[in-house]
């Protein structure tokens, strides 16, 4: 069995009670934010009267999200401390139940705001100059006027929010709390529980043995499930085709991109680049056959690193120092300020029994930017410290720069923080660790970070469009057509050399992203972008590193595209993805010579 929390030390563990020193505290900010979202409802049919009135709305409305995020986030990490807990899971639903009721007493907002004509909205503007405060938050809902239902259509969908979300709080619950994938033998022949937390520890094990029983005991285990699983998939593609349907978008990709005003043509193109350079992918995986003097390659062997690094375990102080190093080009204010976070402890660490597996950045507007973290001491959780910390780095900024209107990122932009940190610390390594080993591993390492993020997410996205795609044409998306489509788009991203099984065909079962359908697309471009930034700043210095931080500072001030162009990256444009691929192909080229 893992650890218990409570044999964790303090120090590796996050300083929640920040946010709360007792619940009876979380229970006023809950109960405040309920009442003062019914009395929202003073302001319904009053919009319209003038922008003194208006302006008092909106300003509202803030507060009572400020108070209602910081509700959830905090019962969300007190259930992913330990989701065997009931306690934080009936927390937690309560704070999920708290979400739905606010946003049906303000589900009026829209719907009234859109009604106001042209004319006298902009009478408004000119008599309230506080409302210039909110110009692209008024942009933004003006822009989707046509896909905003009436008054009591959008209450109506905004109560049954809660329940529209079940799938994915179903998945997790079997996913994190439930799921068991029993032990193996280790390399020294003892036995040792395979967890999600170290499951790729095991996958990058010397050992095939060892690899091949972690492989055969998780997707055993979530074979055992296909048809839950298969079924509470199925029903989240059918909640995202109904509700673009009802808000009349041609297609639920087209409604998940409008957020960011990104074109499907973004989307699309991504997956056509990616699919027109997979020959370096095929090349890659048989210098890896090579390496490992295997005949065939299988699934489970596609982790495991070709070279050994300088160092195996890496403790958590000393990735915290590396971190430090690598990101010294960002300038000394992000350093002070990531050192002030780690000392604070923003930094959930250790894996814990229950823990909620993987790794985030979180937080409310007025919280600390908290990080969770299952650490190994491996250097790829180095790399996913760095990863977390740069979402944070650019919560903090954001946080203390913008209103809590525009405190927020999308997904597009978010995604460009955590990796321009991930290749910066790349960077370093490559120039400080000039052995033959330490080169050879880390270029490995660095297609590794390709492929897992701009090759890997890409391949989902792909098999996102193809689920959706079906469901909305009415297809039942059984557990066995999900594997043939997934087993199938494997087989064309690795290629002819890996030998694929019934195994990897069940890895669509284990993706908890795909219950936010369309964003991990986001994770390809935005790597695509970092990449473009992070070789910005080193080549010029102070002056892109300056633009980089005014970039950090922007938050959801406006459209993802526009504020990637202060950072010096035009995303609109195929130039990154397409520079990004021949970088891919470059590293391919150099560990051949290497190899």
């Amino acid at each position: 069995m893992g650890k218990k929390r409570d044999d964790i030390s303090k120090k590796y563990k996050w300083n929640i009670e920040a946010m709360y020193a007792d619940e009876e505290q979380w229970e006023s900010d809950f109960a405040k934010a309920k009442k003062r979202a019914e009395e929202f409802q003073k302001f319904a049919g009053q919009l319209k009267t003038d922008g003194k009135t208006l302006l008092r709305a909106f300003r509202e409305a803030d507060h009572i999200w400020q108070i209602t995020e910081r509700v959830y986030v905090y019962a969300r990490m007190k259930r992913d401390e330990d989701n065997g807990l009931s306690r934080y899971q009936a927390l937690a639903d309560r704070a999920q139940s708290l979400i739905a009721a606010v946003a049906a007493s303000l589900s009026f907002f829209t719907p009234e705001f859109l009604a106001i004509p042209a004319r006298r909205l902009a009478e408004f503007r000119k008599a309230e100059t506080g409302l210039a405060g909110y110009d692209y938050v008024m942009r933004a809902m003006l822009r989707r006027k046509a896909h905003v239902l009436s008054k009591n259509e959008e209450n109506l969908l905004a109560q049954l929010s809660e329940a529209l979300g079940a799938t994915g709080e179903i998945f997790t619950m079997i996913n994190d709390a439930d799921m068991k994938f029993g032990e193996i033998k280790d390399e020294k022949d003892k036995r040792a529980e395979v967890t999600h937390g170290n499951y790729i520890t095991f996958m990058e094990s010397h050992d095939r043995g060892v690899r091949k029983a972690a492989y055969n005991a998780v997707y055993s285990a979530y074979t055992a499930q296909k048809n839950t699983l298969a079924t509470t998939y199925g029903y989240n593609t059918k909640v995202d085709a109904i509700s673009a349907r009802i808000r009349k978008y041609d297609n639920s990709l087209e409604a998940a991109l409008a957020a960011d005003d990104v074109p499907t043509a973004v989307y699309d193109n991504l997956i056509e680049a990616v699919t027109e350079n997979l020959d370096s992918l095929h090349r890659y995986m048989d210098i890896r056959r090579r390496a490992l003097k295997l005949t065939k390659l299988r699934m489970y062997d596609v982790y495991v690193p070709l070279f050994a690094p300088r160092k195996d375990k890496v403790s958590f102080e000393d990735a915290v120092a590396l971190m430090k190093d690598g990101l010294a080009p960002l300038g000394e204010t992000y350093l002070r300020r990531m050192a002030e976070g780690v000392e604070s402890r923003w930094i959930d660490v250790f894996e814990n029994e229950g823990k909620t597996s993987g790794a985030y950045s979180f937080g409310s507007y007025d919280s600390m930017p908290y990080i969770l973290m299952n650490y190994a001491g491996k250097l790829h959780d180095v790399f996913t410290l760095v990863h977390e910390m740069g979402h944070s780095m650019h919560s903090l900024f954001t946080r203390e720069t913008q209103p809590f209107r525009y405190g927020g990122h999308s997904i597009f932009t978010a995604e460009v923080a955590s990796t321009v940190n991930e290749s910066l610390l790349m960077r370093h390594l490559l120039d400080t660790r000039t052995g033959e080993n330490d080169q050879k591993y880390l270029i490995n390492m660095h297609i590794e970070a390709f492929r897992t993020t701009l090759f890997r997410q890409t391949m989902f996205a792909e098999f996102e469009r193809f689920t959706h795609l079906a469901s909305e044409s009415g297809e039942v998306l059984t557990a066995e057509m999900l594997s043939d489509a997934y087993g199938k788009l494997n087989e064309k991203y690795f290629g002819k050399r890996v030998e694929t099984d019934d195994h990897i065909r069940m890895e669509w079962a284990r993706i908890p992203h795909f219950y936010r359908a369309f964003y991990v697309y986001k994770y390809a471009t935005g790597y695509s972008a970092a990449t473009a930034i992070a070789d910005r700043i080193l080549t010029q210095g102070n002056k892109a590193a300056g633009d980089y931080i005014r970039f950090l500072k922007s938050g959801a001030s406006d459209d993802p595209i526009e504020l990637l162009k202060i950072a010096g990256v035009d995303m609109s444009k195929p130039e990154p993805v397409r520079d990004a691929m021949k970088v891919f192909g470059g590293l391919v080229e150099k560990l051949e010579s290497l190899a």
